[in-house]
Order: C-alpha cells, then structure tokens, then sequence
C-alpha cells in the first residue's frame, strides 16, 4: 500500500499523479485546516497587500471603535459618541497613518492581527 498526503492551498490540489496506485490512501485536509492555511498565507502577506485592514476595529472594552472604510476613510467612535474623529488614512506594508478632518496626525501598527495606535490596542470585529 502506497500512502499519499496531499497538501492543499487555497482549495487546490496538487498530485503527482505518477505515483497513484490502485491501493492509495489519500489524506486529505478538512475545511478547517483549509481555512488555517488560507489565515496562514494571508498573515505571511502586509496587511495593506491582503486589505485585511478595512472593517471595524475595538479596543477591548468597547469603547474606542475605529471603522477603517474601503475609500481610505475612517470614523472613530468613543463610548456613546458616534463618528467622534473622521479622516483619511492610508496603509503602507503594515503601517497605517492617520489625518483627521481637523489635521492632526496619528499612525500605529499592525502586528499578529491586533492594531496598536496611539497606546491602545484594537482587535478586528469579526463579521
């Protein structure tokens, strides 16, 4: 009996088809080892290169919400007060510079999915 592990990415599968033999064994990942390795290769990527970035991002309390939008837009929210600071940003590698409407200037930085801004640190909301 032959054994052959396939190794899989981003739902493609790759064989050396040479050594199929009627009495293979196949081994193939679940969805959620898929999903690991897709989570794996993004996190290898910038955060600007992958657009991970854009969505709602939350200290852990709650009370500091940045929404980083598609249009290099952001809206922060603190405790009850919605769209406190809006502004532009832009993201370099895993850098991300701030200029709100009033013109001050912030930036922090993307490590290991967490962002770190100005002493704070932000976790993205999940969908």
């Amino acid at each position: 009996m032959i054994l052959i592990v396939c190794f899989c990415h981003l739902n493609q599968i790759k064989i050396d088809e040479d050594i199929v033999k009627n009495d293979a064994l196949w081994i193939v990942p679940t969805m959620s080892q898929l999903q690991e390795n897709k989570r794996k290769m993004i996190m290898k990527l910038t955060i600007e290169e992958s657009k991970e970035y854009i969505g709602m991002w939350v200290t852990k309390d709650g009370y500091i919400r940045h929404e980083l939008l598609p249009n290099n837009r952001y809206d922060e929210a603190r405790g009850s007060k919605m769209s406190a600071y809006q502004g532009k940003y832009n993201v370099r590698a895993n850098h991300i510079n701030y200029k709100d409407d009033t013109g001050f200037n912030a930036d922090g930085e993307f490590k290991d999915g967490i962002l770190y801004h100005a002493g704070m640190i932000l976790y993205k909301e999940k969908n």
